[in-house]
């Protein structure tokens, strides 16, 4: 069974990321540049799902702005999906908040990508509200989601099961 370890993204991923985002999204994606932009980035994190062979096989970037994260992207190469990668990097993600002291993580994400709006409200993200035509590919509208503050107990608590889940599979 492969094994997987989340690390920081650096420039030697960009050759992986934009396959898993040509995969994903077609030609609809983001450019080397934009990647190459977002690691020079004070305020982003941009994270990788590594396997054994040392290969990207995911990834997700976030923005931390003051008390609040913005979920930028995240995407899994379809080889690798449904491994449960999406919720360790999501989880990673809710890690890096609790040690800078971020309360809320925020994202857009398409309104009929229903796999990826159960995966976020499995981590407690709730819609509230819409972004009318705000994918330029196809003018779909986009969900804006937030998490609850991630400080409160019941977050901590549903936070520690997803993860106590996680490492029992």
């Amino acid at each position: 069974m492969a094994e997987f370890k989340i690390r920081e993204m650096t420039e030697d991923d960009i050759d992986d990321i934009l396959q898993i985002e040509e995969l994903c999204y077609g030609a609809h994606h983001w450019s080397r540049d934009s990647f190459l932009t977002e690691l020079s980035n004070k305020i982003s994190l941009y994270q990788c799902v590594i396997n054994n062979e040392g290969k990207c096989v995911g990834y997700m970037g976030i923005w931390k702005i003051i008390d609040e994260a913005h979920i930028t992207n995240i995407s899994i190469h379809p080889d690798y999906q449904n491994k449960k990668l999406a919720h360790r990097l999501i989880l990673s993600a809710i890690n890096e908040c609790y040690k800078e002291k971020i309360k809320y993580i925020t994202l857009e994400v398409r309104v009929s990508n229903e796999k990826a709006i159960h995966l976020y409200e499995k981590f407690g993200f709730k819609s509230l509200g819409l972004r009318k035509k705000y994918y330029q590919d196809n003018n779909e509208d986009a969900l804006i989601m937030w998490s609850e503050n991630i400080f409160d107990k019941k977050y901590k608590d549903l936070y520690t099961e997803i993860n106590k889940t996680l490492n029992e599979n």
